[in-house]
């Protein structure tokens, strides 16, 4: 969290302003076509004690650390618990050292990666492309998050392959859809566009119309691009 960056009264972080007719809370307006503005937002830190199981997975995962010779402070850009959920949010260059803490620490175990989901705010500048992580201790009966942000502009984080190998693919359909590239991954190939697709379909910049339907002599655009008649 750095200065600049505004939150709004709840303590969350404020990435940007939509405006348009739907999805605004509080203003009274439900037609939808008061030029309602809606602030986009992320969950800001969240200050110890966590509560439950979370504050023992946080001081077991700074022991951990320290034992391998890293800093907890140093290696997470905030705790975040919301919704009675706790997500670790880490720098990029840390992911695999926190992620094989996690899962060889004794007090952690969390042994299983049940996913990764890509996520692209357009408006968090310099942290466009996050990767999220879903851990689950089989031993302890605990779950939790482990979220990494990077730039569209570098749009690289470490592979979890080497620790957790059942995120082969998960880690292939968040490149395709994300285009998020994942150093160390031992086959980065896309999973389910084409080969020669271009671009990456979840992205929020990705086009909503479709794709050009092409004929012998004749192309259909998509439905965004089409003429509208009234």
């Amino acid at each position: 969290m750095t200065a600049e960056q505004p939150r709004n009264g709840s303590g969350d972080e404020v990435i940007g302003v939509r405006h348009g007719m739907f999805g605004a809370e509080g203003s009274g307006d439900t037609s939808g076509y008061g030029g309602l503005v809606r602030q986009v937002s992320l969950p800001g830190g969240t200050p110890a004690p966590y509560a439950g199981y979370f504050d023992a997975i946080v001081e077991a995962l700074r022991s951990a650390l320290a034992t391998d010779g890293h800093d907890f402070d140093a290696v997470m850009e905030k705790v975040v618990v919301f919704r009675d959920e706790l997500t670790l949010h880490v720098h990029r260059a840390d992911l695999v050292a926190v992620a094989r803490a996690l899962r060889d620490d004794p007090a952690l175990r969390f042994e299983l990666c049940l996913g990764v989901n890509g996520v692209h705010y357009p408006d968090d500048s310099g942290r466009e492309l996050h990767a999220v992580y879903h851990l689950m201790s089989i031993t302890h009966g605990r779950r939790l998050r482990v979220e990494v942000a990077a730039p569209d502009a570098d749009p690289h984080i470490p592979s979890l392959y080497p620790v957790y190998p059942t995120t082969d693919w998960h880690e292939r359909e968040t490149y395709d859809f994300f285009g998020l590239q994942f150093d160390g991954h031992p086959s980065l190939t896309r999973i389910t566009m084409p080969d020669d697709w271009r671009g990456h379909p979840q992205r929020k910049d990705y086009p909503l119309g479709g794709i050009p339907v092409e004929y012998k002599g004749a192309r259909i655009p998509p439905p965004d691009e089409r003429r509208a008649y009234s």
